[in-house]
């Protein structure tokens, strides 16, 4: 088992959810339930499900929660760009919060490599 805390990857995804829902509070009040609800659920899954695999007796068990983070990651990804073409985000923000994804599916691309399955 690991220590999620001390796993550079979960502090990253947190990072990035708290970014998620500072950049949200300033979309249209009418996506409350909607785009904003949607950005800030699958923000959360990435650290959940990284602290949930570390509960885990196996690495086999660990990889596929990582898996499913990075699935979010994606959903991420294609709710931003659709908040970008409704004009609720920039191209700056937009590029800022693409790359921090980038980096963390790298950090959790080669953690999930390390594991020995």
């Amino acid at each position: 088992m690991h220590q999620f805390k001390e796993l550079e990857i979960w502090k990253r995804s947190r990072l990035f959810c708290s970014k998620i829902y500072l950049i949200t509070s300033s979309f249209p009040a009418d996506e409350k339930f909607g785009l904003t609800n949607q950005l800030r659920r699958a923000s959360v899954s990435i650290p959940s499900n990284i602290a949930e695999g570390c509960s885990r007796s196996s690495n086999k068990d660990f990889s596929r929660f990582l898996e499913i983070a990075i699935g979010s990651i994606y959903e991420i990804e294609t709710q931003l760009l659709i908040a970008f073409d409704l004009g609720y985000i920039n191209q700056l923000e937009l590029d800022k919060l693409v790359n921090d994804l980038d980096t963390i599916i790298k950090m959790i691309s080669k953690f999930r490599s390390s594991l020995k399955i």
